[in-house]
């Protein structure tokens, strides 16, 4: 799964129910560790009919510690959530900065937390501080804060889509390096295809002859700016061939 190793933290739940849609949305986007840390009221079968069928396999492995300090001991990145931006909460991320970060701690191996306070009052000070980094959902400014499970759903989405997204990368540089096809061309090949492409255009009439060079300059920046692969190298090499096979030359 993309978010292998990333841990939901709720602190000081109040309402099972609450706590049944937001495992709900961690069986929506593959997160499978969820963990409440003192909540005031736990009772799993009142949570059960929101988490849906697909979230009952990971109800039924919530963990319950006495403390955020318990929830995250094993974590090597902690991420708090909160609605307040105002006085000392500064350096604060977005989704997406939260997420990136996120997903290079997973990628590494890296158990990560993201963290949610209680449904009326959020993280508090003291547990804010014992987070390594800070994000917040911009939303509109008469209506700031958002139901549990809402946060954790974007929230996790965002990490989901990350994760994603790394995974492509690391997938497109791996076969970059395992195909020859993939690889880009030498400078040696660039100038060989710039000749080409010069002596085709020339017998085309495309370009003055009188500065062929000068004329080939825009060429040159589009397939600078294009980093031709191999597979794309020859086809430019073989469109020049052909024409010079059948276009004999100007003069």
């Amino acid at each position: 799964m993309e978010l292998e190793g990333l841990r939901v933290v709720l602190v000081n739940t109040r309402f099972p129910e609450n706590v049944g849609m937001a495992v709900r949305a961690c069986a929506n986007m593959g997160c499978g560790d969820l963990v409440l840390a003192a909540p005031e009221r736990w009772i799993p079968e009142k949570a059960a009919p929101l988490a849906t069928p697909k979230g009952l396999p990971l109800l039924g492995r919530v963990a319950v510690v006495d403390s955020l300090e318990a929830a995250t001991a094993d974590c090597h990145l902690i991420v708090g959530t909160t609605a307040r931006t105002g006085g000392w909460r500064r350096a604060l991320e977005s989704p997406e900065q939260a997420a990136g970060v996120i997903a290079s701690a997973l990628a590494r191996g890296e158990r990560a937390a993201l963290v949610f306070g209680s449904e009326d009052r959020g993280l508090e000070n003291a547990q804010i501080e014992r987070c390594q980094r800070i994000v917040t959902i911009p939303t509109s400014g008469e209506a700031s804060s958002l139901n549990l499970a809402q946060a954790v759903l974007l929230l996790l989405y965002e990490c989901a889509k990350a994760a994603r997204r790394r995974i492509a990368d690391q997938r497109a540089s791996t076969a970059a390096c395992a195909d020859g096809e993939a690889a880009g061309i030498t400078g040696a090949e660039s100038e060989r295809l710039m000749a080409s492409l010069k002596d085709a255009l020339l017998r085309l009439d495309a370009i003055h002859g009188d500065n062929p060079d000068y004329f080939l300059m825009p060429w040159r920046r589009l397939f600078a700016r294009a980093r031709l692969r191999r597979h794309e190298y020859d086809a430019f090499m073989g469109l020049c061939r052909q024409i010079r096979n059948r276009v004999p030359p100007k003069g």
